[in-house]
């Protein structure tokens, strides 16, 4: 028998979550699971959804603070963040349906640590950190350092992530997620790439580059942004960010893509995330998201 607590404060959770309880707030990748038959839901769960203040993305001199409840569609919807962080609203604007949207948080996707995720290379590129709230205390983590592998987080069975910071980005800074997609809805990213790339003038000063479904976690790729920075962001430093990011991922064979070709579309995606990452940085008006602009081409 399953049993539920229903949680009134961050406290409660957790004091719940030592006894063993696992956090749920929109279901959508626990109970979806669950009905798929990939994992029979925890015998005992706490509702984190009513938890005040956990809902809100908030201004602070550190950046942005999105609770951890913050849904997918509140993020695509914010100008601040569509502004700033264009690659985040790509990524969350093509999360499954536009159900799954509305009911899907970003603490439930960072806590589910998948290396398909389309929210995960641009909330590296920006630099994000995990606040995680233990019995004790809590702490900040970086997120290169909460994603251990797949499904798995550094974070104690009973911490509760309650935010993801959005450090404030450079000027002159834009971004862009996209993904190889059979479809534009209900898809899971077969593979992903996003980049954000600051000018000066023609020259990039600064370049994050990260990749998604092509390693046990989503990363950085180092190459990638080394062969941009001091470039014009001409062809040749594309095409060479392009193919550090395929030589650096590590991809599987499955029933939606083979190694061979996730590798090969890994320098695709990744020169068509620093491509529209560029022009968005330019000021040219790249729509939301940047996937159905690519879609196909």
């Amino acid at each position: 028998m399953i049993t539920y607590l229903e949680a009134a404060s961050v406290e409660q959770a957790v004091a719940a979550m030592a006894d063993g309880a696992r956090p749920i707030a929109g279901g959508t990748d626990l109970v979806v699971g669950a009905r798929q038959g990939k994992a029979s839901l925890p015998e005992s769960l706490v509702g984190i959804h009513r938890i005040a203040g956990l809902d809100t993305i908030t201004a602070e001199e550190a950046g942005w603070r999105l609770g951890a409840l913050v849904t997918h569609q509140a993020i695509v919807e914010h100008p601040n963040i569509r502004a700033d962080y264009t690659a985040l609203a790509d990524g969350s604007a093509i999360v499954g349906s536009h159900a799954t949207r509305v009911h899907g948080t970003i603490g439930g996707n960072v806590m589910n640590a998948s290396p398909a995720m389309d929210t995960g290379a641009p909330l590296l590129c920006f630099g994000a950190t995990a606040t995680l709230h233990g019995p004790d205390d809590s702490r900040v983590v970086d997120l290169a350092d909460l994603w251990t592998g797949p499904g798995e987080t550094s974070a104690a069975p009973d911490e509760l992530l309650t935010s993801v910071v959005l450090p404030p980005p450079l000027p002159g800074t834009g971004s862009a997620y996209v993904r190889l997609q059979y479809r534009r809805q209900m898809e899971i990213a077969v593979v992903g790439a996003a980049a954000a790339v600051t000018l000066e003038g023609d020259t990039v000063t600064d370049a994050r580059i990260a990749i998604a479904a092509l390693s046990p976690v989503i990363m950085r790729i180092a190459g990638a942004e080394q062969a941009l920075i001091g470039s014009l962001a001409e062809n040749s430093a594309v095409a060479q960010a392009a193919q550090a990011a395929a030589a650096a991922a590590s991809p599987i064979s499955d029933v939606r893509a083979s190694a061979d070709y996730r590798r090969a579309m890994a320098a695709v995606m990744t020169r068509r995330a620093i491509q529209t990452a560029v022009a968005r940085a330019q000021g040219h008006d790249i729509p939301i998201p940047a996937s159905d602009t690519t879609f196909g081409s």
